[in-house]
């Protein structure tokens, strides 16, 4: 074990400012902070007990059949964008520990209890990959404290599925006992919308998502994230961050960890396997890798070429290339639901559905046919009828060949372990005790 550490963080899933005087931030206090097929020793792993918080599972979209609605919306958002508001955009207003965070699940998206301030204020933060900007007060209004720096920046993010717009701080961040990272970067948000049951969003994804924009006036201004500031304070072994899922039969489940530092091996089997980052734009700009998908449990039929897209927390359901989807459609015999969306099946054709394949690397990760379906137990939290069969895999607006092709989200993360390895420019697939599972 190096003389850093692991951080693992346990999740739940889900989704004004008090007058008092603080200090004013003059400078960026960011100053002060001081390909495939690799086996788990590439990577710090826990191998000891560690302090945790919860992830737990929530739904959290207003009303009950805006899942494919919110997730299409965020996809349109990614592939049209990389940054987050334009230059012109006018506001409406190293102790060598391992840290684990505990994640409930709640059908829609993942939340982290997180304490800011000294003393400090716990926030619901949803996990999200897909962004890289930490931001407060969608809920909860944020609490200033002794250790709140204040800054005359203008500060918004738009999401596609949502946005906030507010001002930026920096504060201390507790995310586990013994993680506490100081001077983080935090948007407070004025108005917010997209966001219900959480209070804002905790952004694990590249830092290059902070830039561009950001914070009104300044282009080319970016922020560390929260897992770049505990590396720099050399709170971890690795500059990464292990992701653990699971599927669920309730809407508020502790089924998620995340692991900053390393992995945690006792959250998948075999080994992890590992491929480069894309340099495909505009997948490059989030957690962007490469894969094809065939369907048969041969593999025998393509469904998707090989071609970029990424992994994101922040989507809920699998979305690919719009003619890609309309061949799975045909290959499953499914018809578009009209409350929900999705795809439905009938029980004779769940009966024959077969693997959906993804290609990574040199090695294929199935969704198994149980995968491939929404929690039944959950069809009514989506607009669903109780006994139907509905499929997670969905249309994201346009056809292959734009440079972000799919989006490997919530339903395809509660299969497989994943490591976005930061410092090593590559995303990491383990199988885990919930890939073949037939839970849904």
């Amino acid at each position: 074990m190096s003389p850093h550490s692991l951080v693992t963080l346990l999740f739940t899933f889900v989704l004004s400012i008090s007058a008092s005087p603080l200090p004013t931030l003059p400078t960026d206090p960011t100053s002060l902070l001081s390909s495939s097929g690799l086996a788990t020793d590439d990577l710090s792993t826990t191998s000891s007990p560690v302090p945790a918080l919860s992830l737990a599972r929530r739904f959290n979209h207003t009303g009950s059949a805006n899942v494919l609605r919110f997730d299409q919306a965020r996809a349109r958002a990614m592939r049209g964008r990389t940054g987050s508001y334009p230059e012109t955009y006018t506001s409406s207003f190293a102790s060598g520990k391992v840290f684990e965070i505990d994640a409930t699940s709640q059908a829609v998206s993942y939340v982290v209890t997180v304490n800011i301030g000294n003393p400090p204020t716990s926030y619901q933060l949803l996990v999200d990959t897909g962004s890289s900007n930490t931001f407060v007060g969608a809920g909860k209004t944020f609490v200033m404290s002794s250790t709140t720096l204040l800054t005359t920046n203008i500060m918004g993010v738009q999401y596609g599925s949502g946005f906030f717009d507010g001002s930026q701080v920096y504060d201390d961040i507790e995310l586990a006992e013994g993680l506490i990272i100081k001077n983080q970067s935090i948007g407070v948000a004025d108005v917010s919308e997209g966001f219900d049951g959480v209070d804002g969003i905790l952004g694990i994804g590249p830092t290059d998502l902070t830039c561009a924009g950001t914070i009104v006036g300044e282009p080319d201004k970016c922020d560390p994230t929260v897992t770049d500031n505990a590396w720099n304070m050399g709170l971890l072994d690795a500059h990464q961050v292990g992701i653990s899922f699971g599927p669920t039969q309730s809407l508020d489940d502790k089924n998620g960890e995340l692991t900053f530092g390393g992995v945690d091996p006792t959250k998948f089997r075999g080994l992890l396997d590992y491929v480069p980052l894309t340099l495909v734009s505009p997948a490059s700009s989030y957690v962007g890798y490469e894969q094809s998908i065939n369907y048969g449990d041969m593999g025998t039929t393509n469904v998707l070429d090989h071609t970029a897209g990424i992994l994101d927390t922040g989507t809920t359901l699998v979305l690919i290339a719009t003619d890609a989807f309309e061949k799975y459609q045909q290959l499953t015999g499914a018809v578009a639901d009209e409350d929900t969306g999705l795809l439905r099946i009938t029980p004779e054709q769940y009966g024959a559905l077969q693997n959906l394949n993804f290609r990574i690397g040199e090695k294929d990760y199935p969704l198994v046919p149980n995968a491939q379906i929404w929690p039944r137990a959950l069809n009514e939290a989506i607009g669903g009828v109780a006994d139907g069969i509905y499929l997670i895999v969905n249309d994201i607006g346009a056809d292959s060949g734009q440079g972000l092709d799919f989006i490997n989200g919530m339903s395809f993360l509660e299969r497989y372990y994943s490591v976005y390895d930061i410092g090593g420019s590559r995303v990491g697939f383990a199988e885990t005790q919930y890939t073949r599972a037939e839970t849904n």
